[in-house]
């Protein structure tokens, strides 16, 4: 039986590991530097919503359940494609029959003076958010100046205004969440922070950090300063790929660099598979691009654990997608959202109120979303239009109709018989069955648990 190895904890690695396991029970070897965990569960629990065991997911015993070799707190430093076999931190090796690499990115420092202070820091895995609620406790109101105003900084920034923390977000273009909301959304976004108490200072850079006692005093271009007891820098991931310096696998190196995978997941070896924020492949619409997020790296996952068991899946593409809470505005894009000469647009700052659809024909290919978080029918209609595109609808005469009815995206969604399309449409030619193995057969029990006393107080009810 072919031995397979997967190289990193995160949801390509686990979702993998778990479609192999639906077709064969050939061995499988996972190495992962850091425990596996939830990136995207970090801000709960920097907002004190969950504990940290809640970000986890995986353990020995999720290991054990599916006879997995689980080499955690291992490092790949060499990757040898002629012998089929990985080098270790250690100095021991893992011969492998096919390799999945699935090992994800990192921040991106910032070049400029003080970086290196304590207090000073990315905020991207279960060390950095330790650090962060490390460096606040006895604060009564901590200040914390986040530099950088992308989509997973924004996330945290969320988190750490569901604390109470005192704000400041400095952006070097001239609007915040530049890669996932045009101008216009993004100007009703910073308002609506402003009226929240955030501080926002675009179109301006930071120079140098200093440290006083403590306290960081964070100089701008601008000629102003800040003042904060913690600063994070979010300015940007890079694909993990250094360690395959040297191999025979295509990669670009350095910052935004990536492995180009095909339809299957496959590299430019074929028994050597990548996906995730490492890999560059294909999309739903243009041409191949790395699409960081969550979605993506599960169907990454699916498909590269169906393929490397045999299976022959070819991917459609997948769907740029972010959806953000951003202090009670909701924001979301999907596709192309960026204007194109076909586009039609719905604006009303003072009701914080944005969409914009733009097609290609009568095929919807971006849409971009603003609404409070108490609207229903936006959330709603953010899934219907995330459908459309998924399923790459022709609409006909409903796109006239969506000009003018633009909030009643439920009528041509039903008519053109979207949700048909999804229920039929499955990656791997059957349903998913994600997550069954951590929590299948759990036993119940009546004690009550430290992690539901954390749900029970971040809602104000009372009870245990």
């Amino acid at each position: 039986m072919p031995h397979h190895v997967i190289i990193g904890g995160g949801p390509v690695a686990t979702n993998a590991l778990e479609t192999i396991r639906q077709f064969d029970d050939s061995p499988i070897t996972i190495v992962c530097d850091e425990p596996a965990h939830s990136r995207m569960a970090l801000p709960y629990w920097l907002a004190g919503q969950v504990v940290r065991e809640h970000t986890m997911t995986a353990d020995d015993a999720y290991f054990k359940k599916l006879d997995v070799d689980a080499r955690i707190g291992s490092r790949v430093t060499k990757v040898d494609t002629s012998a089929n076999e990985l080098t270790l931190s250690n100095g021991g090796t893992v011969a492998y029959d096919n390799l999945l690499i699935a090992t994800g990115s990192s921040p991106v420092a910032l070049p400029i003076p003080g970086t290196d202070l304590p207090g000073v820091t990315p905020l991207w895995n279960l060390a950095h958010t330790q650090g962060v609620l490390d460096a606040v406790e006895g604060i009564a109101k901590p200040r914390v100046a986040m530099i950088g105003s992308g989509f997973i900084g924004m996330i945290m920034l969320n988190a750490m205004y569901k604390r109470g923390w005192t704000l400041t977000v400095v952006e070097r273009e001239p609007q915040i969440l530049p890669r996932m909301l045009n101008g216009e959304a993004a100007a009703i976004a910073e308002t609506w922070l402003g009226k929240k108490g955030v501080d926002v200072h675009t179109g301006t850079t930071v120079t140098k950090i200093t440290d006083a006692g403590g306290t960081k005093k964070i100089e701008l271009a601008s000629g102003q300063s800040i003042e904060a007891d913690v600063v994070v820098v979010a300015v940007g991931i890079a694909p993990n790929v250094d360690f395959l310096e040297g191999s025979d696998i295509e990669h670009t190196a350095g910052t935004g660099g990536a492995v180009p995978v095909n339809d299957r997941m496959q590299t430019n070896i074929s028994n050597v598979y990548a996906g995730g924020d490492i890999a560059c492949g294909p999309v739903l619409f243009g041409d191949d691009e790395v699409h960081p997020i969550q979605p993506t790296a599960v169907d990454h996952g699916r498909i590269a654990g169906a393929n490397m068991a045999g299976q022959n899946v070819q991917y459609p593409g997948s769907l740029l997608m972010n959806i953000l809470d951003v202090c009670g505005l909701q924001c979301a894009s999907f596709g192309q959202w960026q204007s194109g000469a076909d586009t039609m647009t719905m604006n009303n700052p003072t009701g914080n109120v944005y969409r914009s659809l733009v097609w290609v024909g009568d095929q919807l290919t971006g849409a971009t979303f603003v609404g409070q978080a108490n609207d229903m029918g936006m959330l709603t209609d953010v899934g219907m239009a995330k459908g459309i595109m998924q399923t790459q609808t022709s609409l006909g005469p409903w796109k006239e109709f969506l000009a003018e009815n633009p909030f009643d995206i439920r009528r041509p969604y039903v008519a053109a018989g979207v949700a048909a399309k999804l229920r039929n449409t499955t990656l791997i030619g059957k349903a998913s069955k994600m997550r069954q193995y951590q929590f299948g057969g759990a036993k119940a029990t009546a004690t009550p648990s430290a992690e539901h006393a954390v749900f029970v107080a971040d809602r104000g009810v009372g009870g245990s």
